[in-house]
């Protein structure tokens, strides 16, 4: 938090150091192929704002707009060596962010793509059992008509009378 509201503050520092309005940042940023709304600038220059910095996303908000006023992405030759150093550090940490995501990205995808395998499979499981219920049940069905048949067959039997006085 401390590390943003300075960002905050020293944006704000630059900002009215070298006099720029929010047409001016807006044009900025669009060079750089940036957007952040007006209506975000205002909020993020507003007094007071630093004491908020968990509203503002470094990297939709902060970075942009500090790219624009400071140039913070492109090495120039007239920055001394410190910001030199300092800009590449920055360098390096974005390609690394974008190298981070995309391998998350991609880990993403793969877990995804195994989850919808085990979903197949369990599905299919799913499947394979409710068919083995219906047979079952069928079958079930069967045995009992024909115990049915049998206890009828066995009650309506003429020789029914027979075999009671032979035991």
């Amino acid at each position: 938090m401390t590390n943003t509201k300075d960002i905050i503050i020293r944006l704000k520092e630059v900002r009215k150091e070298r006099n720029l309005s929010y047409g001016d940042i807006l044009e900025m940023m669009e060079k750089n192929n940036d957007f952040v709304s007006k209506s975000t600038l205002s909020k993020l220059f507003a007094d007071g704002s630093e004491d908020h910095p968990e509203k503002f996303r470094y990297d939709t908000t902060l970075r942009p707009i500090a790219n624009a006023i400071l140039d913070m992405e492109n090495i120039e030759e007239t920055d001394n060596m410190d910001i030199q150093a300092l800009k590449a550090i920055l360098k390096y940490k974005i390609e690394r962010i974008k190298e981070l995501e995309t391998t998350l990205n991609h880990e993403k995808l793969k877990h995804h793509e195994k989850l919808d395998k085990e979903r197949e499979q369990f599905q299919r499981s799913l499947t394979f059992c409710r068919e083995q219920i219906t047979l079952k049940d069928k079958r079930i069905d069967q045995l009992m008509d024909a115990n049915m048949d049998l206890t009828r067959h066995f009650l309506n039997c003429p020789y029914k009378q027979g075999c009671k006085n032979e035991t």
